[in-house]
């Protein structure tokens, strides 16, 4: 083999440059590959359980009727990572009705088995969205026979159950308000007008499965809607240490805390000042949009990287 001068081997040529770099591509986003998997991996199992693979195959694999369509807003609502900030949103806004949190302190076990409750909301917001319709209506009737046996009696000492048409009308609206604000500043596509309406209309169908009596189905009658119930909620010591379990101690180890810090900060920086103020929740307006907003959508994409499959995460990163 000959040398160059100084006994230094010759430049390669510009096919066999190219070729290594190739290869060092091919290596590297086989590593990346690697790391997103077992990211994205580790995301579902905690959202969705040991046995999430088997339900998710049982949701989107059988051909059969559904209740929505894939064009339909639900879908690309309930199918985006903004799904994270928009459901720590919902329960912070669910808990100040003292009726509807006295139920979950009572019946949810949810500082007991966090995990679990997550893991059952999220296979019943996808079964109802993407799964056969027969699987979607056997959720619905398992959901309204665990309501029929939830009732109590709250801390002032008014009665409460869960199959109350008002209460589940509360945690309905304020469930589609946080999903909805949630993919319109953090989703991926967020809807148009018509899309937003239509999003509403959608999980409408939902809410009258479950018992609701007048869902709202446009966008403007969810904020009438919600604006109606704002002389019922109140700050109470159930709804405040909801607010600290969630935003202060949730159950994950050391390393999760700070990816959940910036989906938490997120959710809080989209609730309005006079839901903010029963909890103790600061309003920061400036730090929130200088700091908080961008975070959230980093994080929200850094979700959405893992959990897609490899060449849709390589589009988005």
């Amino acid at each position: 083999m000959s040398e160059s001068r100084g006994g230094e081997l010759p430049p390669k040529s510009g096919t066999a440059a190219r070729a290594d770099t190739g290869v060092v591509r091919t290596y590297v986003q086989a590593a990346a590959d690697s790391v997103r998997s077992r990211i994205g991996a580790s995301i579902f199992e905690r959202v969705a359980g040991s046995e999430g693979p088997e339900k998710r195959r049982s949701i989107h694999d059988p051909a059969g009727e559904r209740w929505f369509a894939e064009d339909r807003p639900i879908r690309r609502v309930h199918g985006d990572s903004s799904m994270f900030v928009g459901g720590i949103r919902a329960l912070l806004l669910q808990s100040l009705h003292p009726l509807a949190m006295a139920g979950v302190a009572g019946h949810s076990g949810y500082k007991g088995d966090p995990w679990g409750r997550l893991q059952r909301t999220s296979y019943f917001l996808a079964v109802t969205t993407f799964g056969l319709s027969d699987d979607a209506q056997a959720a619905i009737s398992r959901v309204r026979g665990i309501h029929q046996r939830v009732s109590g009696t709250a801390p002032d000492g008014r009665p409460y159950a869960a199959s109350d048409p008002h209460l589940l009308s509360w945690v309905h609206i304020a469930e589609a308000d946080s999903f909805l604000r949630a993919h319109t500043r953090f989703g991926a596509k967020p809807l148009d007008q018509a899309g937003r309406d239509g999003y509403v209309a959608d999980v409408a169908r939902i809410a009258v499965a479950l018992g609701v009596a007048e869902p709202p189905r446009t966008e403007a009658e969810l904020a009438d809607q919600i604006g109606q119930y704002r002389a019922e909620l109140q700050s109470t010591a159930e709804a405040r240490a909801a607010a600290r379990f969630l935003l202060l101690n949730p159950p994950l180890p050391i390393i999760a805390r700070a990816p959940y810090g910036v989906l938490a900060a997120a959710a809080t920086s989209m609730l309005p000042s006079w839901a903010r103020r029963p909890l103790r929740l600061p309003y920061l307006p400036v730090a929130e949009s200088a700091l908080v907003r961008p975070a959230g959508h980093a994080m929200v994409q850094a979700i959405r990287w893992a959990i897609a499959p490899p060449g849709e995460a390589r589009q988005a990163s």
